[in-house]
């Protein structure tokens, strides 16, 4: 791989690894010469026709920019403070003090001078980021210090949300349609959207084969901008489509399974998007109307290199071969070195008591375990924790079944049970006389040796149990690399769309 190529790679990976935050708005900065002691949150009349309930945030943070762009970031939050909020009509306001929820130090804690302030209000059931949603709530930054004296900061929602538009290209065109199994799920219309990338030479008369890029969590469609230079800069690359299916959904990353919370996203992805996309821009196709040069590929990083292994094993007639890469865990005998299976296991605590680390650069831990459940509890549903519940667990209560005690760390043995038809490496076992034909060839997965995120030992398990299968399966531990995408692979895939694929002929009278 050329290292031009490479760059364009981790430029990629930039994307669709770290929660991305919207472009900022023009949001105006009042500064307060007094300290203040509490905040006083007021919905502005002209921002809400009806009652709101849902949960409040403000957000102190010492950088430049708007703080509820911090909310989400893993290595770097911003301080919040939460509280949930009911039945709060137009030009009412509420208290946030220290009775409410915060992050990362306790009300006292965080108290400091020259802190930018900013509240937020989530409005969009369909974006797991507070303040990122379509008409969202939130204030002006107020420059302010806080104190254990003073009087109360006045925040009002006045601004409403928009996020930046999808600016289409000559290579990159966006993709909407309205999913009927989703919108039947959700009760009200829901619309599936992709990026859609097309090869330099595109020829709307030609059939090409496609390649399915799943991003990693807080990635979206618009990660599609940042995998044109691939196809520039790799011949292999611009024989094909490249399609960015968008995975996001209220509880977070979908991963395109099927579930109990999050709705029939496999099924939309694979009976829905899919054939219409690939009528559209002449993809593969579909029964009779699929060309015999054209192959359909999946691959993914992170949360998307679960997306993709899972849509290949489970879905193995309708994808051609998948480049999995540091997928999230594929075995929960190893969920980030913790056994969901055993008795009396802990997500925060390891067998000797210590506390567990999830995230680590060269040597040194980045994030423990029960800071990363701290974070996401004052933020609520729509984190990585949250959005593995939503779609692995069964649905109580009108919400995910929590897998552990929040307080204690403590796993809920029935809820790790019923965790099991999502054992990728469970189900290829269970499943594996009926897979081992259409799977044959097919399988490509990797994992850095050092996985940032402690990936890799599920990875090996996987590893180990394909090889006793006698699977033909590509798995590879790559030594010293982080939670990346590896070149490697990306090589190969395209090496095998290369091969796979014929010089494009006109489409044939009568088909789609």
């Amino acid at each position: 791989m050329s290292l031009r190529l490479l760059r364009v790679f981790f430029a990629a990976l930039l994307m669709v690894v770290v929660v991305p935050r919207a472009l900022a708005q023009a949001t105006p900065v009042v500064e307060r010469d007094s300290p203040c002691s509490t905040f006083k949150v007021t919905f502005d009349k002209d921002a809400i026709s009806k009652p709101y309930s849902g949960r409040v945030y403000v957000v102190l943070s010492i950088d430049s920019g708007e703080p509820r762009r911090r909310m989400g970031d893993w290595m770097h939050p911003g301080q919040v403070f939460a509280l949930d909020v009911k039945d709060i009509v137009p030009g009412a306001s509420v208290e946030i003090d220290q009775a409410g929820l915060a992050f990362p130090k306790s009300w006292v804690d965080a108290m400091g001078p020259n802190y930018r302030v900013q509240a937020v209000a989530k409005v969009d059931p369909d974006c797991p980021r507070p303040g990122d949603g379509a008409g969202d709530l939130y204030s002006d930054v107020v420059v302010a210090s806080f104190a254990k004296e003073g009087g109360p900061l006045e925040l009002t929602l006045k601004h409403a949300n928009v996020p930046p538009a999808f600016k289409e290209t000559g290579r990159v065109k966006l993709f909407e349609m309205q999913s009927p199994s989703l919108s039947a799920f959700y009760g009200r219309p829901f619309t599936l959207r992709a990026g859609v990338v097309l090869p330099k030479d595109y020829n709307p008369e030609h059939h090409y084969p496609a390649a399915y890029f799943i991003t990693g969590f807080g990635g979206s469609h618009r990660s599609a901008f940042g995998l044109v230079g691939m196809l520039d800069h790799s011949p292999a690359a611009d024989k094909c489509l490249m399609i960015v299916p968008d995975p996001t959904c209220g509880l977070g990353h979908s991963v395109f399974a099927d579930s109990a919370n999050n709705g029939p996203w496999g099924k939309a992805l694979t009976e829905e998007l899919i054939p219409a996309v690939e009528k559209k821009y002449h993809g593969p196709g579909e029964g009779t109307a699929r060309d015999a040069t054209a192959k359909r590929y999946v691959f993914g990083i992170s949360s998307g290199g679960w997306s993709s292994l899972w849509l290949q094993v489970a879905y193995p007639d309708v994808f051609d071969g998948v480049w999995s890469h540091c997928p999230d865990p594929v075995d929960f005998h190893d969920f980030q070195r913790i056994d969901l299976y055993a008795k009396g296991a802990n997500m925060c605590k390891d067998e000797k008591g210590e506390r567990r680390p999830l995230a680590r650069q060269g040597g040194k831990v980045t994030i423990w375990y029960d800071d990363f459940v701290r974070q996401e509890t004052v933020l609520g549903p729509g984190g990585q924790i949250h959005s593995f519940e939503a779609v692995f667990s069964p649905r109580e209560d009108g919400r995910p079944r929590p897998l552990f005690d929040r307080a204690t760390g403590d796993v809920d043995p029935v809820t790790s049970k019923a965790w099991e038809p999502y054992d990728i490496n469970l189900k290829l076992t269970r499943e594996w006389p009926a897979l081992k034909q259409k799977l044959a060839g097919k399988l490509h997965i990797y994992a850095g040796g050092i996985d940032t995120f402690y990936l890799e030992g599920a990875v090996k398990r996987l590893k180990a149990s394909l090889e006793k299968l006698g699977s033909d399966a590509e798995i590879r531990i790559v030594d010293g690399m982080p939670h990346a995408i590896y070149p490697g692979g990306i090589d190969d895939m395209f090496q095998t769309i290369a091969r796979d694929t014929s010089t494009p002929k006109p489409q044939d009278a009568g088909k789609p």
